[in-house]
């Protein structure tokens, strides 16, 4: 009898804190993998603060047994994340290429021209718009960043500072903007409440406009380990069945889908009105809801094995830096992302394996990373320190990162990347 008043009790408990899941409302309880505590993976350290009191909270990652979305709760707002940000976009040389590239592409797809309207979601530094406004294309980013959406309107590009949601919508096309093309990259990943940045998409659009959207792809992260992706700033880890299923019920249809490489393997979905039938739903839609369904991403064991495959990633990471640190050699990192502090925070690893990292963006530069306080340098302190070993954190940038430092090959420096698994070459 005490055994079952004690069972009741806790599933009681456990009813009582489930978060709901912020796409379908149900209870979410379902753990797909749990990363222990970490810090606010872009709240870099200043050296003045370095000796003050970090805030650190868990990253947990739980899937919704209806809707299968996987989610973090929202142990911070999205104003104390979001309000100042340290990643500006325009300092990755292939986003720059990506983004120049899909520019041409929409342009062409969409018969944009000085008439047009095209407004994007969470613009960061102007990277994207940039080529929209070259093109003598109506832009205007929608960024809130203060800091960031500062160096987008010095390149040019016209930018309200602002969380994207109904009300934004509202004012949007009150003002004029509705949206011939509505772009949002990687953004839908960050926003705690996902059925009003959805519904803002439906408020916002013109009424034959296009809403693109990229975002990584959750089959990528779980088939390829990229458990690093995961951080406080991703509220959401999507597939593109969940992804449907959440614009449908804001009456927006996802016509078509792209794979594309970008953040070790993203999704570009492309979104209209479900009233305008001017463009019907392409079959790449339902080859890869078909793919999804073969993989069982709507079933909860699709997502049972993940954290075990995480815990010997971190076991095989630590083996690599115990036995170079014993044999005396030299451990520094290549780049300062948010990816790299949560495979660093999880592991475990400081500068007792790691001496510095090094980073592009001097926003960065001269700081510390969060939790495990290794200092960041300019890339030029590479040449003086001349390591055994460069440890690139942003590892979805590794062939760009590789060409543009093969001048560590004349010391005999070599490159690891620990996502998927470990590689040494």
């Amino acid at each position: 009898m005490h055994e079952a008043r004690m069972a009741r009790a806790d599933a009681a408990a456990t009813t009582d804190h489930a978060m709901p899941c912020r796409a379908c409302g149900a209870p979410v309880r379902e753990t797909l993998v749990d990363l222990g505590m970490s810090p606010l993976c872009e709240s870099y350290v200043a050296a003045e603060n370095i000796d003050r009191v970090e805030s650190f909270y868990p990253l947990h990652v739980f899937v919704c047994e209806r809707c299968f979305l996987a989610q973090l709760r929202e142990y911070v707002s999205a104003d104390a994340i979001f309000g100042e940000y340290a990643y500006f976009s325009s300092y990755s040389d292939s986003w720059l290429r990506h983004a120049e590239e899909y520019t041409a592409m929409a342009t062409a797809r969409f018969g944009l021209g000085p008439r047009s309207r095209v407004v994007e979601l969470a613009s960061n530094d102007g990277y994207l718009l940039q080529y929209f406004v070259r093109a003598g294309i109506p832009v205007l980013g929608v960024e809130p960043a203060a800091n960031v959406a500062k160096a987008a309107e010095e390149r040019g590009v016209r930018t309200m500072v602002a969380f994207f949601g109904p009300d934004t919508a509202r004012q949007l096309r009150s003002d004029g903007w509705s949206a011939d093309l509505m772009a949002a990259n990687n953004v839908l990943a960050q926003v705690p409440d996902l059925n009003g940045f959805v519904s803002g998409i439906k408020i916002g659009l013109a009424e034959h406009g296009v809403a693109t959207l990229e975002f990584p792809h959750i089959v990528r992260m779980i088939e390829e380990n990229q458990f690093d992706t995961i951080y406080h700033e991703h509220f959401s880890y999507f597939s593109l069945s969940t992804v449907t299923a959440l614009f449908a019920r804001h009456g927006l249809i996802v016509f078509d889908v792209e794979e594309l490489p970008t953040h070790g393997g993203s999704l570009r979905v492309y979104a209209r009105h479900a009233e305008d039938a001017t463009r019907p739903v392409e079959s790449r839609v339902g080859g890869l809801l078909e793919q999804e369904e073969r993989l069982g991403v709507c079933t909860l064991g699709y997502y049972r094995t993940f954290a075990e495959r995480v815990r010997e990633t971190k076991r095989k990471l630590l083996e690599f830096l115990i036995d170079a640190k014993r044999h005396g050699k030299s451990v520094v990192g290549y780049g300062a992302p948010g990816k790299g502090n949560t495979l660093l925070n999880y592991c475990g690893i400081r500068t007792d394996f790691v001496d510095f990292t090094v980073d592009r963006n001097p926003y960065k530069q001269g700081k510390f990373l969060p939790g495990t306080h290794i200092p960041i340098y300019s890339p030029g302190r590479l040449e003086e320190a001349r390591p055994d070993y460069v440890l690139i954190l942003p590892w979805n940038l590794k062939d760009e990162i590789v060409k543009q430092l093969s001048g560590i090959r004349s010391w005999g420096g070599q490159f690891v990347v620990p996502i998927p698994t470990l590689q040494v070459w």
